[in-house]
């Protein structure tokens, strides 16, 4: 499963569709945090290693991990795409379907890539790679569950690497507070906050492979504006607390308008919702004609997932829906 956004790509193919677009193709939270620092961050010199440190401990405070076990990093997937040539393994299980830059990341580094379905034996490998909450499905484990796995691979030096890139809707599922050892989680800031064009995400690990990560991206890895933004974001507990309580509203509004267009919710989070419909095809053809870019699947044809919008294209949406009742 391919990364969303590819607006580019959806104005060539439909270049009579309403404007302007509504993209849904992403779980990204449709009210972002909003704060003054976004504007006053100084873009005219390069962030002060000191100030991403502070970030770097504001977030560990955020996860409850340890100190020195956290590592900024520009974007999650900068992160998942880096790790494979820091550890030394050749064969990886990668539980799926999850998104796709997981797989190619082992695979472009020179691993053994096998995808591990429900069931299967994910412990054969030398490393582990799973999502928590999953995408696209929103499958969810318990965080005993996943310690669990991570005692059991540690037992015969394997590795176990959780993708958290959308647990801040489910903090409670997170395993980053014993992160460390054979244990690597990912954790992603943009898609929450409602801010991914920042590009920021963190690397929680061994303080040794934190070092490393550190390291490899040198003493400026992200920019000044999502220093500033994370170092305030990750301490407002009232606007985190808030956005979850809005975030399953407009979640449940989704699945009832779904549900009327004649859809079948499989999954999700309250960032997205996974759901099928017997003619999808046609559904992504009337949403895309009326300027609404959802998720599709080759290999699961009845498939579309779908991002929240903002609170001013709920009417657009439900308009496009109601053109897709069988």
């Amino acid at each position: 499963m391919r990364h969303g956004g590819r607006l580019v790509a959806a104005r060539a193919a439909f270049p009579q569709a309403q404007q302007p677009w509504i993209d849904l193709s992403t779980g990204v939270n449709p009210a972002p945090w909003k704060s003054t620092a976004l504007r006053t961050a100084d873009a005219s010199r390069l962030p002060d290693p000191a100030d991403t440190a502070a970030l770097e401990a504001a977030a560990a405070l955020a996860f409850g991990a340890p100190a020195g076990c956290v590592a900024a990093v520009p974007g999650s997937d900068a992160a998942l795409r880096l790790l494979p040539y820091m550890i030394d393994v050749k064969r990886v299980g990668v539980i799926s379907p999850t998104y796709d830059g997981h797989a190619e990341a082992w695979a472009a580094a020179g691993k053994s890539v096998t995808a591990v379905g429900a069931g299967g034996d994910a412990e054969t490998h030398e490393a582990v790679v799973l999502a928590n909450p999953n995408n696209p499905d929103g499958l969810q484990r318990d965080a005993d569950e996943i310690m669990s796995l991570a005692a059991r691979m540690a037992a015969r030096n394997g590795w176990l690497l959780v993708d958290e890139a959308f647990v801040d809707v489910a903090p409670d599922l997170s395993v980053a507070p014993h992160a460390g050892g054979r244990l690597i989680v990912l954790r992603s800031f943009g898609k929450f906050y409602g801010l991914p064009g920042l590009r920021l995400g963190f690397v929680v690990a061994d303080p040794v492979i934190a070092a490393k990560v550190r390291t490899t991206f040198g003493d400026w890895p992200v920019s000044a504006a999502a220093v500033a933004a994370g170092r305030l974001a990750y301490a407002d507990t009232a606007w985190q607390d808030q956005s979850r309580q809005r975030l399953r509203q407009r979640a449940a509004r989704l699945d009832k308008f779904l549900l009327r267009a004649g859809f079948d919710i499989i999954g999700g989070t309250s960032l997205f919702r996974l759901a099928a419909h017997a003619d999808a095809a046609r559904c992504f053809q009337i949403l895309a004609e009326a300027g609404i870019l959802v998720r599709a699947f080759a290999a699961e044809p009845t498939w579309l997932r779908f991002g929240l919008p903002r609170s001013a294209d709920w009417k657009r949406l439900e308009a496009a829906l109601e053109r897709c009742r069988p």
